[in-house]
């Protein structure tokens, strides 16, 4: 009895540490966030029955000696333990599921590894049973610290082969970085170079080092003639590390804000970081700068390469007029010097017209003609969850912006829905990593809310608090502000709110991990 109440108690802290697998491939398998999100979800793991009787039964079963009545006590809360571990293990009611990989794979076997050890040191002395069960939520981040030499070895041996691959072929190369706008700006370059092209280009938001190693070494093939990268930042250097793989020759800044500043800190370290990909071009390379008037345009003003400025006005090298933005999408006209040429697109959102000048700028530089650019934007479809038009049920339209909401982003999906008639409602968690400036960035986030909608769906209570207080600031309802616990909560409200001709934006949402 004694013995099985020390293996089922060591086995709830084995299934404790098993949800960390979850969060910290979430962080991306990054220790100090990983750490950091254990102390600051209390409720989602130091409080949960399993780990509280966990530690209660190893310290039962520490002073239970051989009676046959502790034994039993001990055994009984260890039973509650693990089965209470179970929902935890089995990754219920989650939006992203734990993805075994193979890097994943190999923590585990270290993580059991781990746990067997202090197992079996708890058959020997009980009290480092206590210790297995009160470490449990850290036993992944342990296992995680001993393979970190070995992963970024791993990495390494991957991303010098993917460099090399990349750099045998006489390739055109194109990097995309910026605060906002990467991802959208990606695939519509794509699509317009695709009218002379054969492109590879980066799926969905793959933008990390080990993202664009892997695209380079599964799907480069001889017949690719132009590889265009998108590259992500969360730290000053990421972009240096993503040009010494791709080494760009052609380089596009998009736009440029307050995004990741948990990590970056600072505005001027964004800025900088960006700035990294200008500085990796080669003497003949080009730079490509959509105008903001602001920290771009002083991006632009700083370059010494040859670059070209896209944007609304003639003082650009490639500009937009006669621009027209409405619910099913926007036409205006190319200008280029003395051509211009009139398109039209699907995507909805001045700053969508933005990108797309940004694009058309690299696009002339390369050897296509206006003609071909019009007809690559006639083929453009709007990228998933980023402003993507969904016809819902009963009538009702969908916007679907639920991809990594930002200041800028939240500011532009508040612009977009203002196009359309009927009752207008926002669906949305608020904006995270933004450090600091969080609060208030959400609270603006609020204010800019109440002259954009009619009803505001809330998704968790304390987080959206910032928001709630913008809305009423701005003067909004507060009958009209209503708050859910969960996204699916939230959806099941929409039939009470919206129906045929109104327009429901889902603005952000959140992975697991928050």
């Amino acid at each position: 009895m004694d013995n099985a109440s020390i293996l089922l108690c060591a086995a709830s802290a084995l299934g404790i540490a098993w949800q960390m697998l979850h969060i910290f491939q979430l962080e991306g398998y990054v220790l100090k966030p990983t750490f950091k999100w254990i102390f600051a979800n209390p409720s989602r793991l130091l409080l949960r029955p399993a780990f509280i009787v966990s530690v209660i039964a190893s310290v039962i079963i520490l002073f239970s000696g051989i009676g046959i009545l502790n034994a039993a006590l001990g055994a009984g809360a260890a039973v509650f333990a693990w089965l209470t571990t179970m929902p935890l293990v089995s990754g219920e009611n989650v939006k992203k599921k734990i993805a075994y990989t193979k890097r994943l794979q190999r923590l585990i076997g270290v993580l059991i590894a781990v746990w067997l050890v202090i197992t079996l040191l708890a058959f020997l002395t009980k009290f480092m049973l206590v210790l297995l069960c009160v470490i449990s939520p850290l036993l992944t981040l342990i296992a995680g610290w001993i393979m970190d030499p070995v992963e970024k070895g791993i990495n390494r041996r991957f991303f010098e082969d993917a460099k090399r691959k990349l750099a045998a072929r006489d390739i055109i190369k194109i990097g995309i970085t910026g605060s906002y706008g990467k991802t959208s700006t990606k695939f519509i370059l794509t699509q317009l170079l695709k009218e002379k092209y054969n492109v590879l280009t980066t799926p969905s938001s793959f933008n990390t080092p080990m993202g664009l190693t892997r695209v380079i070494r599964e799907q480069l093939k001889d017949e690719h003639e132009v590889f265009v990268a998108e590259m992500g930042a969360r730290h000053v250097g990421d972009i240096k590390e993503l040009c010494e793989l791709v080494n760009p020759k052609y380089g596009l800044i998009t736009k440029v804000g307050k995004q990741h500043l948990e990590t970056f800190f600072t505005l001027e370290n964004i800025i900088n970081t960006k700035y990294e990909l200008i500085d990796a071009l080669p003497k003949d390379g080009m730079a490509f700068f959509a105008d903001d008037k602001d920290i771009v345009k002083g991006m632009y003003d700083r370059t010494g390469i040859a670059k070209r400025l896209s944007g609304f006005d003639e003082s650009c090298d490639v500009w937009a007029s006669d621009i027209n933005v409405s619910a099913l999408g926007s036409t205006f006209t190319i200008c280029k010097g003395n051509d211009s040429i009139k398109v039209s697109t699907k995507l909805l959102g001045r700053h969508n017209i933005s990108n797309i000048m940004l694009c058309v700028s690299c696009a002339l530089e390369l050897g296509l003609t206006l003609e071909d650019v019009k007809n690559g934007l006639l083929k453009l479809e709007p990228v998933e969850h980023r402003l993507q038009l969904i016809p819902g049920a009963n009538g009702l339209t969908v916007i679907d912006d639920a991809f990594n909401s930002n200041p800028e982003g939240a500011k532009a999906a508040l612009d977009v829905i203002k196009n359309f008639n009927g009752r207008r409602v926002i669906i949305t968690p608020g904006m995270v990593e933004l450090g600091g400036e969080e609060n208030a960035l959400n609270e603006q986030f609020g204010m800019q809310m109440a002259s954009s909608v009619d009803t505001a769906i809330l998704i968790g209570a304390k987080r959206t608090e910032p928001i709630y207080n913008g809305l009423i600031k701005g003067g909004f309802n507060k009958d009209n502000i209503i708050v859910a616990e969960t996204l699916n909560e939230a959806t099941a409200l929409i039939g009470k709110y919206a129906g045929r001709g109104d327009v429901v934006l889902f603005e952000n949402d959140l992975p697991d991990n928050y």
